[in-house]
């Protein structure tokens, strides 16, 4: 079986290539794909960049200014003081008058996942009380996921939970569109390729649930950043990036996400159509780096987790494997460390793709 596996691995990959060698990487991976009014890309981060630090969301918004960024995401709900209206208008506050756009989040909302997280009440509550929150900050969205890459070896695989999210995302859907607050739903730690995302948004809702596209988050599910980006960025409303490498192992294959710059990822063709296909939507830096991470997809109980793996989106991964040099772990929870590679990718951003509104 195994051989027969790898035969057929190297025959999908051999007629994907062929399929996809006239057209460029960057070229649309479907309809949805029309580009839109190119806008200039303002430059934020995810405040799990520097997690180690504890920083609670005013010193965040402060260090967002410090370093001119336009905008923040806020990504869990226990960045605050507490929830309260008084307080949250005081951030709003602040945050207008540092020039600082603040996109709100959460993690996990659905309630069938092993990444739910249980302590903001059901998933209809959590998702109102960040509703509540994002509306009284001037958020124009609350980012949210459904969970991990474990949610794919349950049983049901990935679209049980894809139905009991969208289930819960249709119970708020009139409190989301009364905020006017979309739902942002990222593709998250190996959970959604970018075709099962768009699949749960548009049968949510694409009037009130949009995507937050992850970058690095691609590579955890055998897709290159930029097909990822193809088939996500039309839905795009919120953002987490940050660079990858992937290299061949004896098992498959294995990624190591690093700061923008440093790793595989053309970020001017890359930085270009994130332009095209998401206007407006702020790129947030969420720079994770410091472990590695397997894919052993030369053993056949790998594929039971991805059985609607589509040809060019694997391609993709590969060539990038095909590409790549192994990269060293280090210290990912390490505060100066974390500060470094945010600071590091602030500056290439800044420098050499010319992101920000702010010069």
């Amino acid at each position: 079986m195994k051989t027969d596996r790898r035969l057929f691995l190297k025959s999908t990959a051999i007629a994907a290539a062929a399929a996809i060698a006239a057209p460029p990487l960057f070229a649309a991976a479907n309809p949805e794909s029309t580009i839109r009014q190119r806008q200039p890309i303002p430059l934020g981060f995810d405040n799990f960049s520097i997690r180690a630090h504890n920083w609670k969301a005013e010193r965040l918004i402060r260090f967002a200014a410090e370093k001119e960024l336009d905008s923040i995401l806020l990504s869990d709900l226990d960045v605050y003081e507490n929830h309260e209206e008084k307080y949250l208008a005081g951030l709003k506050q602040i945050a207008n008058d540092l020039g600082v756009k603040v996109h709100a989040g959460t993690g996990g909302i659905c309630p069938t996942a092993k990444r739910f997280i249980k302590k903001w009440g059901t998933a209809k509550e959590h998702l109102e009380l960040g509703i509540r929150v994002a509306k009284t900050l001037g958020s124009p969205v609350f980012r949210c996921y459904l969970g991990g890459a474990s949610e794919r070896t349950t049983p049901g695989g990935i679209e049980a939970h894809i139905e009991e999210t969208v289930k819960v995302l249709k119970s708020i859907e009139s409190q989301a569109v009364d905020a006017n607050v979309k739902i942002a739903v990222e593709n998250h730690a190996g959970d959604m390729q970018g075709h099962e995302l768009v699949t749960l948004i548009e049968a949510a809702g694409k009037h009130f649930v949009g995507a937050t596209i992850d970058s690095g988050n691609a590579t955890w599910t055998l897709e290159s950043p930029a097909s990822n980006l193809e088939v996500v960025g039309p839905y795009a409303v919120s953002s987490g990036i940050r660079d990858s490498t992937v290299w061949e192992t004896e098992q498959g294959a294995a990624v190591a996400w690093n700061a923008v710059g440093e790793g595989q990822v053309d970020w001017k063709l890359y930085a270009k159509r994130f332009g095209e296909l998401c206007p407006g939507v702020p790129f947030q830096l969420e720079i994770i780096s410091g472990f590695n991470r397997s894919f052993n997809y030369h053993d056949d109980a790998f594929w039971n987790a991805y059985p609607n793996v589509k040809a060019r989106d694997y391609e993709s991964f590969l060539r990038m494997a095909r590409a790549g040099k192994p990269v060293p772990k280090d210290k990912s929870n390490d505060a100066d460390y974390q500060m470094n590679e945010l600071l590091k990718s602030i500056n290439f951003c800044k420098q050499e793709l010319k992101l920000g509104l702010k010069k």
